[in-house]
């Protein structure tokens, strides 16, 4: 169990949130980070564009979402706000999208809820997802969400953050099994078999934050998703999730897997495929 109080950050070490918002060309950063990022784009320069298109991703699964019915958001792990947030995303699918951001990095809630000037529609919360149980109290309580209905959890480039010790694979399973059916799993994630050098290297320096990363495989990262039924194309790189029509610029050198899936009714109607390279992939489409 972690301790109640998140550690201090402290502005003389590099964090993952704020090197992210360099990669994205974020403000929201220090000097620290820069060198840092500098570091990991010195050893794997596709960082930045992995950043960009795991962004691009949010866009498109939270469009997904909105179009199956889903007016409602949990974005654990949401870090240093962007434009485009979660809730941005939403609102071209729908007027009626309501959100809840979820972290426990001190400077993230601060900079989150200085700039989330939408009561009644996005509020934000302290949780640690090594700690489901009191995060989705948090989420529930006064301005959440309704778990009596369906619910999109984005987990969008933060599991890779948790250690195997953290057990990622509970974590997320008790979020959703707090959820109703017809909810979804939006979740991205370091890969460590696409670009094994580059993953490694960039772990490596990683170490020296207070962020290490932790790039799980195929398998390890379609786990996530079990009990869940993957939509079409299951889990694949992150530049490839529904993206016939669009560019997809250096998409061979990006190593992060990304998926989206819908909690089955009780019953269990659809069932799941494995596809290649010990990924699981959908049957067929929920749409």
């Amino acid at each position: 169990m972690p301790s109640a109080r998140p550690p201090r950050i402290r502005s003389d070490f590099p964090h993952a949130a704020r090197m992210y918002d360099y990669y994205l060309g974020g403000k929201n950063n220090l000097a620290v980070d820069r060198g840092t990022a500098e570091t990991v784009l010195a050893l794997a320069p596709e960082v930045r564009a992995m950043a960009l298109a795991n962004r691009a991703f949010l866009r498109r699964a939270v469009s997904f979402a909105t179009g199956v019915g889903i007016r409602q958001f949990l974005d654990i792990g949401v870090g240093l706000p962007t434009a485009g947030d979660t809730y941005e995303c939403a609102l071209l699918g729908t007027k009626h999208a309501r959100a809840v951001y979820v972290d426990r990095d001190p400077m993230v809630l601060a900079h989150a809820r200085a700039l989330s000037a939408r009561p009644g529609r996005v509020s934000v919360v302290d949780g640690d997802l090594r700690d489901p149980g009191a995060l989705l109290e948090q989420a529930a309580g006064r301005d959440g969400l309704d778990f009596d209905r369906p619910v999109a959890v984005v987990l969008t480039a933060v599991l890779h953050y948790l250690s195997d010790a953290d057990d990622p694979w509970s974590a997320v399973a008790e979020v959703m099994a707090a959820t109703k059916p017809g909810s979804v799993l939006l979740l991205s994630h370091a890969a460590a078999d696409l670009r094994p050098e580059a993953a490694r290297a960039t772990a490596a320096t990683y170490r020296q934050s207070a962020t290490p990363l932790f790039p799980r495989s195929a398998r390890e990262v379609g786990a996530l998703f079990a009990g869940l039924t993957l939509i079409e194309p299951g889990v694949v790189p992150v530049a490839s999730w529904r993206t016939d029509r669009l560019p997809r610029v250096h998409a061979d050198r990006q190593w992060m897997y990304a998926g989206v899936a819908v909690k089955p009714p009780p019953a269990g109607r659809w069932q799941c495929s494995s596809g290649g390279r010990g990924m699981p992939t959908s049957r067929r489409s929920c749409l």
